[in-house]
This record gives C-alpha cells, structure tokens and sequence, in this order.
C-alpha cells in the first residue's frame, strides 16, 4: 500500500501499515481481516481493503471482488471454527447509517439462536403496492450507469 492509498488519522489505514495492533485473520494483497476490538459475538470479523475508501461506494470492479470474496472466505472459516447457527454480514455508511471507522468495512458476525444481536427491524416494515415497488425500482434503476430494462413480476 502506498501512502497515496491511506487517509491521515484513519485507524484502519494505520493497522494495514503496521503501525497499529489488530489480531489479523486474512491478509492478501487487497484485503485485510481481523477481530473487531468489541466482540459482539465471538469470532466478529472486520474486512476491509487495504486502500482507503469511505465506503462500498468509492469501489472499483477490482476491490470489490477482492472483498466479496474476502468475506466469503472469512464467513466459511467462521462457521468452520464457531458452528454458528447463521451469521450477519453487514456494511455500514455514514453517520446515520452507523459507520464509526469511515474507512469501508464489512461485519462478521457468528450468530447463535438467541444471541439478540442486531435483531433488525423494531416494527415490521410496510409491504406496499407493487405498483409502488415497480416506482421505486424505475426511479432506482435511472441512476444506474447502465439503465437496465424495466423488470415486473407481475
């Protein structure tokens, strides 16, 4: 990694360089793994590239391939070390969205029936109209670079 790639005062940038402590679980050349400082649940992994980006937006094809398949990795290893039940994979961004270390990171969580972590939604969520569905997807779908087709499942 070339200082070009890191961010002054980030964490993460600081423990890809060495010059922070982590308990390392992968480490290739675009991606590096390891414990996240509070265990939610044994064996919670971080994932994140080497290079900085914000979040999962600032990509290139490139980088993320090499952290899906990072995650993937981390996920079989998890299961293969822990016997969970399931686990939670998760990508936070922004402030609002709950990202506390703004360098791109994914969570691996083992998960355990009854652990009552991350239990998602506090009410169940509206189910609306496909009509509305349709909308969204059609507003969704013209800010995609490549526009795809209207899809209905009518």
């Amino acid at each position: 990694m070339t200082t070009e790639d890191r961010a002054p005062g980030c964490v993460f940038c600081d423990i890809v360089a060495g010059t922070e402590p982590a308990s390392v679980v992968l480490e290739n050349d675009h991606v590096l793994a390891f414990l996240d400082l509070a265990q939610a649940t044994e064996g919670h992994t971080l994932v994140i590239p080497k290079a900085h980006h914000a979040d999962i937006r600032e990509f290139d094809p490139a980088t993320g391939a090499a952290v899906v398949a990072a995650v993937g990795e981390v996920a079989r290893a998890l299961t293969e070390a822990f016997s969970p039940d399931g686990l939670t994979i998760h990508h936070n961004i922004g402030e609002a969205g709950g990202q506390d270390v703004f360098h791109a990171h994914f969570h691996v969580h083992p998960r355990f029936v009854g652990d009552s972590l991350l239990l998602g939604y506090a009410a169940a969520p509206p189910h609306p109209a496909r009509v509305k569905l349709d909308r969204l997807a059609a507003t969704i779908r013209e800010h995609l670079p490549d526009h795809p087709a209207e899809r209905t499942t009518e």
